[in-house]
């Protein structure tokens, strides 16, 4: 008997610090962890002693007996990993013990952001005899996308953030939100109050299409049209009483919105989201939704367990357009798309298209069509009523931090901010998150990102590179107070969100202890 890791893994790698033999890959380090689709589990390996069940933060770890029908492919996809890579059994890493120098016993850091590799560096940090952290978040709530981009029936990755609260709640975290870095406070006078500001505000824009008709009425981001879905306060409305909807973009974020644009209406009825979000779902007039990538299906970037979850969904059809699906024999997502081509329709439709380069969006004030180009040089007019892009998030520039306008990301080595024209570091600066490495990455790759980070924040406190903080953290407190009349401070944080807690559980959607289907 082995243990299964399942779609929806987060990559934290908890689970391979205490594995005993090392069965689980990849592991941090490897040449391949940070572009996985996610861990697996070798089964001729695993030695079935389930310490890796109660480290995953999110559950996504079953026994093999325990596995559930919907999930039956994931053993399959665990085997299949390491056909081609044969595992040779070792101890666990030994635990890296991180300590400050005799000669400085005090340690602050301002982590601006409060998503996963702001909590990661913070959980890191503080765990650390003598550092005491201040996260400082812009919005009145935290952990970022895990709030706002995760999809609302992605409800076990969403657990995460019960491991986020209880890094937040420890007494040397002091956490404030609706803080604007740069606005109400500056970089330099973070600096003022702390040995090490760690920006970790990741990708807050989206890329542009870059084509003419973009921002007709009707097109949004994804990103925007998650946080709808999510709850979250957005001023853009979403138009679905027409039967067609265009997705552009072909990772698990486009099929995210494939996925709940085509819900049942029972499934809708059991989701953590709002009323006015569940009814706009449910009264819902799209039939047919169309994934479209420009390269070709080996190039796409979701996941095969995400196209797996979606073709066993119900009360919705996958299909593909055959000619389309050219690829390199044995390519999963292309077998699995070829199945599908063919079968009858029942209820909505996910409909994939491969190698269309959008051109143009067409309409007389809102969308009407979008305007393809082909492989083959010919064009394609698509009509649609609502055509959503999920073609990636892209970094901010920040008022007194450096700023590489071509990756949308801080100039940065190893976590330390560097000058964009000396690459020299620039002392107290560091980074984390997508605005370090770019948007690319599952949350728990935030993790070892972080940990890196952090190595490069003690590594010059015990070089000295590092200045001593002018104010206390009292003094600190105070600045923020009068500057910021929304400011919420940890114990505000906390009332809301126990509020929050109680508000769900007594409508009965609050999930914590129940694993969804797909």
């Amino acid at each position: 008997m082995t243990f299964v890791i399942t779609r929806g893994c987060c990559n934290d790698a908890s689970c391979v610090a205490v594995c005993p033999v090392q069965c689980i890959r990849p592991r941090p380090g490897d040449p391949d962890f940070t572009s996985t689709e996610q861990l697996y589990i070798d089964p001729a390996t695993c030695i079935d002693c389930g310490a890796c069940v109660p480290e995953c933060p999110i559950e996504a770890i079953y026994s093999e007996w325990d596995l559930p029908e919907h999930l039956a492919i994931d053993g399959e996809i665990n085997t299949a990993y390491f056909v081609d890579r044969p595992v040779v059994p070792a101890a666990p890493p030994s635990p890296v013990r991180r300590a400050l120098p005799g000669s400085q016993p005090a340690l602050r850091v301002a982590i601006v952001g409060s998503g996963p590799s702001a909590c990661y560096a913070a959980s890191i940090l503080s765990d650390v005899k003598g550092v005491s952290v201040t996260m400082l978040e812009r919005t009145a709530a935290p952990f970022g996308l895990v709030k706002s981009g995760v999809a609302p029936d992605h409800a076990m990755t969403k657990t995460v953030a019960d491991r986020f609260t209880r890094i937040l709640l420890r007494p040397r975290v002091a956490t404030y939100f609706n803080v604007e870095i740069g606005r109400e406070v500056s970089v330099e006078e973070l600096l003022d109050f702390h040995h090490a500001v760690l920006w970790a505000g990741g990708a807050p824009d989206d890329r542009k299409l870059g084509i003419e008709g973009e921002d007709l009425v009707g097109v949004h981001a994804a990103r925007s049209f998650m946080a709808w879905c999510n709850g979250v306060d957005t001023t853009e409305s979403f138009d679905l009483r027409g039967e067609r909807a265009i997705v552009i973009g072909n990772g698990n974020v486009a099929l995210d919105v494939a996925r709940l644009l085509s819900r049942p209406s029972p499934d809708l009825a059991v989701l953590d989201i709002d009323e006015h979000v569940r009814a706009a779902l449910t009264e819902s007039r799209v039939r047919e939704v169309v994934v479209v990538g420009r390269s070709g299906v080996d190039h796409a970037a979701f996941t095969f367990g995400e196209l797996a979850s979606l073709d066993q969904m119900p009360g919705a059809t996958v299909t593909a357009t055959a000619v389309e699906l050219e690829a390199p024999t044995g390519n999963r997502k292309r077998e699995l798309l070829l199945g599908a081509i063919g079968r009858d329709v029942v209820g909505s439709v996910i409909r994939f298209r491969f190698g269309l380069r959008p051109l143009a969006i067409e309409g007389a004030g809102r969308v009407e069509a979008v305007v393809f180009a082909k492989s083959d040089g010919t064009t394609e007019r698509i009509p649609a009523s609502l055509v959503l892009r999920a073609i990636g998030h892209r970094g901010a520039s920040v008022a007194g931090l450096p700023f590489d306008d071509a990756t949308g990301t801080l100039p940065s080595h190893a976590g330390r901010v560097t000058d964009p024209t000396s690459a020299e570091a620039i002392p107290g600066l560091y980074c984390s998150g997508w605005i370090k490495r770019g948007p690319r990455g599952t949350i728990g790759t935030n993790k070892s990102d972080a940990e890196e980070t952090v190595d490069s924040i003690l590594e010059d406190l015990a070089a000295g590179r590092l200045r001593a903080p002018a104010g206390s953290p009292e003094d600190f407190g105070a600045l923020l107070g009068d500057r910021v009349s929304t400011l919420i401070d940890k114990q505000a944080w906390i009332r809301a969100d126990r509020a929050e807690r109680r508000s769900r559980n007594s409508a009965g959607v609050f999930v914590t202890a129940s694993r969804p289907a797909p």
